[in-house]
């Protein structure tokens, strides 16, 4: 997400519907991305954000949603590789910088369990 809002043009409708929508954060904020997971999930369903995009925007976006939504969520789909690797490409188009947090997932899709993120607590047991 942080990546996605930097390369946003300041003064591009995308960003400022993120301004709009986000009225409590300044654009300092903003561009720093100071956004919380409920702020995401707000924006993952909000289409009005999907229709201020132009295309590269919108198959960058698109890229984010599908690795939150099908690699990071409670079970990865067997083509995970290829989810992660779109969005990658998308990103490069939309002209992101690579985090280092972005780099180490790339580099180790292979070593994340078919179950990442499920959660159990029985008899005290917990595993994330």
């Amino acid at each position: 997400m942080k990546q996605f809002v930097k390369a946003l043009p300041e003064e591009g409708p995308c960003f400022e519907y993120l301004t709009a929508k986000f009225p409590s954060l300044s654009d300092a904020k903003l561009k720093e991305v100071i956004f919380i997971g409920p702020d995401i999930r707000k924006l993952m369903k909000d289409d009005n954000f999907d229709e201020t995009m132009n295309r590269n925007e919108e198959e960058a976006w698109t890229g984010f949603k599908n690795v939150v939504n099908r690699f990071l969520g409670n079970k990865k789909e067997s083509n995970y590789k290829f989810i992660v690797d779109n969005m990658l490409q998308k990103y490069m188009i939309l002209g992101c910088n690579m985090s280092l947090k972005v780099h180490f997932l790339h580099s180790h899709l292979n070593y994340f369990p078919y179950n990442f993120g499920a959660v159990s607590e029985e008899q005290g047991e917990r595993f994330h």
